[in-house]
């Protein structure tokens, strides 16, 4: 007789299209309800109200990002809790989740732990009918720095034909990991270039017209523009399949919203973090 084994339930929330602060901030308290025990591991789906750019924890940005470009292109601004370099999140389905550290599949070395995570995405994009492959960068391409995510990939990110196509970052805290992540569908190169400072218009013109080269989104891949929805549908499926769990939605509590909304006041809104 065939053993059948029931899969673990992972709670699952789509948030939809939020403020910079108030996505920050519903990250991190995530984490701290997981991590209290008040949810179970938890996989979120959202996007962003307007063009926001979000930089990493430890990022340098006083030398880096244009204040004066953000503002002119109506952008938000904020800072995550996870480390890494500036990404401009606009048209795109942005994926957070959590889990404790002790879970079994969660191995202690973060890149290994990326490589177990990012198997939702993996299939979230086979289901789009887009083979991505696993990204394996040399020693030298790591060294080189750069203030935004998309231009290189890291270890375990997902690339296709050499350029990268999605950008995640990982952070651990109160015995819990959180991983979030960037699938794009478009890329306003454009938009995003003007967010940076660089030392003469030559140079940003030169670094703009190489970036096609390091990266790519979803609807030049397939030729065919794409919805957050489909992409909900598809990645929703993607992680029950990649990390073989069960998705279970939940909805947050009028309480809970209010403990999100009061720690994207405090914590992340641009004023403070500027």
């Amino acid at each position: 007789m065939e053993l059948i084994f029931e899969k673990e339930e992972w709670g699952f929330i789509d948030t939809g299209h939020l403020d910079a602060s108030v996505n920050m901030a519903l990250d991190e308290s995530l984490l701290n309800w997981h991590s209290n025990g008040e949810i179970p591991p938890t996989l979120r789906f959202y996007g962003w109200s307007a063009p926001s750019l979000s930089v990493g924890h430890f990022q340098k940005i006083e030398k880096t990002i244009d204040f004066s470009a953000i503002e002119r292109h109506s952008c938000q601004f904020v800072r995550r809790l996870t480390g890494g370099s500036a990404v401009l999140h606009d048209d795109e389905l942005t994926y957070s989740l959590v889990v404790s550290e002790n879970h079994p599949s969660i191995p202690k070395s973060v890149r290994e732990a990326y490589y177990i995570l990012t198997k939702g995405i993996l299939e979230g994009y086979k289901n789009l009918g887009i083979h991505a492959e696993y990204a394996y960068p040399d020693k030298e391409s790591l060294k080189d720095r750069t203030a935004v995510c998309f231009e290189k990939p890291a270890y375990y990110e997902m690339i296709i034909d050499g350029k990268k196509i999605s950008g995640n970052a990982q952070t651990r805290k109160k015995g819990v990991l959180l991983q979030h992540g960037s699938i794009p569908m478009s890329i306003d190169e454009n938009m995003l270039f003007d967010l940076f400072l660089f030392p003469s218009e030559k140079v940003k013109n030169r670094k703009r017209a190489s970036f096609s080269k390091k990266a790519i989104a979803i609807n030049q891949i397939t030729n065919k523009k794409h919805t957050y929805d489909m992409l909900k549908e598809s990645f929703f499926k993607g992680f029950q399949t990649g990390l073989d769990i069960k998705l279970k939605p939940f909805t947050l509590s009028e309480s809970k919203w209010e403990e999100v909304l009061q720690l994207a006041k405090e914590k992340y809104t641009a004023d403070i973090l500027t």
